[in-house]
């Protein structure tokens, strides 16, 4: 069994004073990181951004509103198509306001997505390498 999987979508992004835009959201998840979706944002070959999501709260995005952090997600829907609004809030300006993004995904997508991750490691199963981690810690002083 493969222990990575990856998919490259065709998002939405709508920012401050734009309408919606594609870009590339490039998904991965590793095994040996199972709690953990990095999603890579690109535009004409440059990564506009990167960000690791809880591969649980991606989940949950997906049937209602979660997150109260830098990241939130909740489903939108137009007519017939469902999307997970992923809302991004990134560093504060000098006028104390915080740049911010929202990114439109097709909802079936990262369901697929996330089935492949649950093949990998089954929601409940995840497993943090404790032992092995503060023995690396311990073995550096």
């Amino acid at each position: 069994m493969n222990p990575f999987v990856h998919k490259t979508l065709v998002v939405q992004l709508r920012s401050e004073g734009t309408g919606r835009c594609p870009v590339l959201a490039h998904l991965s998840y590793a095994a040996d990181d199972p709690f953990a979706v990095t999603a890579a944002f690109g535009h004409d070959g440059r990564i506009l951004a990167c960000w690791r999501l809880d591969r649980e709260m991606l989940s949950v995005g997906l049937a209602r509103p979660v997150g109260v952090g830098d990241v939130r997600l909740r489903p939108a829907a137009t007519g017939e198509w469902h999307e997970l609004r992923m809302e991004f809030l990134g560093d504060v300006r000098p006028d104390g306001t915080r740049h911010r993004a929202v990114v439109f995904a097709w909802a079936p997508a990262i369901a697929g997505f996330l089935r492949e991750t649950h093949r990998i490691v089954p929601p409940g199963r995840e497993r943090v390498p404790v032992d092995e981690l503060l023995a690396e810690i311990l073995s550096t002083g």
